[in-house]
């Protein structure tokens, strides 16, 4: 009976600066145990990757872990996979930052585990052959993708027992392909039926059963800490497996290297499955789904897995701008690093971390501290270049066709974008490194869709005592309070957005969209005037009829000072009856309900009548951010939250305070703003 070669590699990673809590847990319930049970059976061969900056804080808070894994590393058991240190999706930067990032992980497990890594665990598993070159100028010589990369581009799924070799500008790589099925029976099968399962995998005498996971599964993931320590299935496992006759334990360098591959492999830019659906728009990813229904899962997975895929990784920053803003802004610097000095470099690379950038089931672009860590690191290079002077900057910084305006005064970072209305997109305080502008708008995203149309709930589960259920189901509680709350916004959650209508704006209209637009300023582009800071849009207010439009002309003139912006803004129309106006700001606080407005908390909503001053006391900060109106106003505010879901439902997540400054007028409109930044 043929022989079985298991090449078993755990993948662990949580976000820079993740909160202390939650990267706490993940240690407590699954790093540690993970190793201290691996320490028993220094025979048995598997491989980790940790992203640098987690593997350092468990060397600095958590030695005892990090000397498991240096007795391991020691002893021949552990072989160590490279990436990049900040845990950057490698196609999505440059290539000189894919080489740092690369060989600062590199030097780290040179330094402290005395091994020079020739394996790589790719990010996300987002695959682009022109990778290639970089890698292997990086001293690698093979890595790790899923079997559905090469499913997708038309191989035989017979055939995913080895690896296989590709090349890009005659440099070669070699590729394994992960086992979908071992993925998901460990840990979840029953120790028999996981070791079958490895079995399996044996197609010949020099077949190889490949895995290489998230870490997390073995701990993190639901029951998983009972089911794999306090009932000792990791145990169990590696008992079973050192017992097996028919299993060898392995490492990826050493299986290639008494190995032949199985062939030269050309694969598509893609990632897992599930990636190329979340990527696609709302609309599409239901498609998608209804397509893969229709031809029936046998065909799916025999034939259809070659042609039925979604899209690719980076199309999340065209679903998202704000995505899409935040990475062109990373890019932005990452081409001017020659002026950097050696901590803006490293912010560069802190920036450069994937999870930010994307959103799946899990929150990603949709958690604010993930994006108020990555503001943090930009504002850290904004602050490295800031001079006492002010500086002005016209360029299109998002590449999408239109200019922004970037300003870098002594203490604040502001960006201001021609195609959205003249309107703030940044508003980062160099004192305490935080973007107030930090906005996501709410958008329609496909799994609403389980919310307006719920279904009966299916979760994947086993009536084997002796095994536990996965974390891949749709078992999810669906709240029905939900329905009223999923609005969705029409222009991006800027400030200083001009709004005019008929009616008059109130609280309630404002926080359901429901008020009547009757103007063209809010999510139209602007000119820019590049010698006066100014911008204007000659557009028309438009009533019922179609025919009775009104020629409208709005100019917004910035001004700058260290700490304060101010807008002088002038509206004039051939519309002689009342109109309504209102001047919409969206503020991002890291705790919007310990805020206040005026010494008031926003609460269910906030009015304030008759108001040309308004003071905002930020507790996260410990700054006042003060609006001055050069005439009384109402002011209605609220906190925008968008639907998210999670692992465990759908979550409601705080995202900024949106509020606007509303009058009356007839005919021309005159309005000087002035946003200023107080300590406390």
């Amino acid at each position: 009976m043929n022989k079985v070669s298991l090449l078993l590699g755990v993948h662990m990673h949580q976000p820079v600066d993740n909160f202390g809590d939650a990267v706490d847990e993940a240690i407590e319930l699954c790093y540690k145990p993970f190793f201290e049970t691996m320490v028993k059976y220094p025979d048995f061969k598997f491989s980790v990757h940790c992203s640098g900056w987690l593997l350092d804080k468990i060397r600095v808070e958590h030695p005892v872990i990090f000397e498991n894994m240096r007795f391991l590393s020691a002893n021949g058991s552990i072989e160590w996979l490279s990436a990049g240190y900040y845990e950057p999706v490698l196609s999505a930067i440059p290539s000189k930052d894919r080489r740092a990032q690369i060989n600062k992980l590199n030097a780290y497990l040179q330094k402290h585990f005395k091994v020079k890594p020739k394996g790589l665990w790719l990010t996300e598993r987002v695959w682009e052959s022109a990778l290639i070159p970089d890698l292997v100028a990086c001293g690698i010589e093979y890595g790790v993708v899923d079997d559905y990369h090469f499913l997708s581009s038309g191989y035989d799924a017979s055939k995913m027992d080895g690896y296989y070799v590709t090349e890009e500008s005659a440099h070669d790589l070699a590729l394994f392909p992960i086992a979908q099925s071992l993925r998901y029976a460990l840990p979840f099968y029953s120790v028999k039926r996981a070791v079958d399962s490895i079995l399996e995998c044996s197609k010949n005498e020099n077949s190889a059963a490949i895995i290489f996971d998230d870490g997390e599964k073995f701990g993190l993931w639901p029951e998983t800490h009972e089911w794999v320590y306090e009932k000792k299935w990791l145990e169990g496992f590696v008992e079973a497996v050192l017992a097996s006759e028919r299993i060898q334990t392995e490492h990826y360098g050493s299986y290639m290297k008494r190995s032949r591959s199985l062939g030269v492999a050309y694969l598509n830019n893609t990632s897992y499955f599930e990636m190329g659906e979340w990527s696609l728009k709302p609309e599409q990813t239901i498609a998608l789904e209804e397509l893969k229904q229709k031809v029936g899962e046998d065909y799916f997975n025999k034939v259809g897995v070659s042609f039925i895929k979604g899209g690719i990784w980076k199309n999340f920053f065209i679903k998202y701008h704000e995505s899409n803003y935040l990475h062109k802004r990373m890019l932005y610097h990452s081409l001017k690093q020659d002026v950097l000095d050696k901590n803006a470099l490293e912010s560069l690379y802190k920036l450069q971390t994937n999870d930010v950038f994307w959103h799946g089931v899990f929150g990603g672009l949709y958690l604010p501290n993930l994006r108020d860590n990555a503001y943090r690191y930009l504002l850290e290079i904004e602050k490295s270049k800031a001079k006492k002077e002010t500086s002005f900057e016209v360029l299109d910084i998002d590449k999408d066709g239109y200019d922004e305006l970037k300003v870098l005064t002594q203490n604040v970072s502001a960006v201001f974008s021609t195609k959205f209305g003249g309107q703030m997109v940044e508003f980062g305080s160099l004192d305490v490194l935080f973007n107030w502008q930090n906005t996501l708008m709410r958008r329609e995203e496909a799994y609403h869709d389980k919310i307006l149309r719920p279904k009966e709930s299916v979760l994947e589960s086993t009536n084997n005592l002796e095994e536990i259920a996965t974390i891949h189901h749709d078992g999810l509680v669906v709240d029905e309070a939900l329905k009223a709350e999923l609005i969705y916004d029409w222009h991006p959650k800027n400030s200083f957005v001009e709004h005019f209508s008929d009616e008059e704006f109130t609280l309630q209209n404002f926080k359901s969209l429901s008020f009547r637009e009757v103007g063209d300023f809010a999510n139209q582009a602007f000119d820019l005037n590049k010698k006066k800071n100014a911008f204007v849009r000659n557009g028309g207010i438009f009533l019922d009829n179609a025919y009775a439009s009104f020629d409208a002309t709005l100019s917004k003139e910035y001004l700058f000072d260290a700490k304060a912006i101010t807008l002088n803004s002038k509206f004039q129309t051939g519309y002689e009856k009342k109109l309504y106006f209102a001047q919409e700001f969206n503020f991002h606080f890291a705790h919007p309900d310990k805020v206040t407005f005026n010494s008031k908390l926003v609460e269910d909503g906030l009015s304030l009548l008759d108001c040309d001053e308004l003071r905002m006391e930020d507790d996260f900060t410990r700054k006042i951010l003060k609006i001055k109106v050069n005439q009384k106003c109402n002011v209605y505010g609220f906190v925008l939250k968008t639907i998210s879901q999670s692992e465990s439902g759908f979550d409601r997540v705080a995202q900024c305070v949106s509020f606007i400054f509303t009058t009356s007028f007839e005919s021309k409109l005159t309005l000087k703003f002035t946003l200023e930044i107080l300590d406390v």
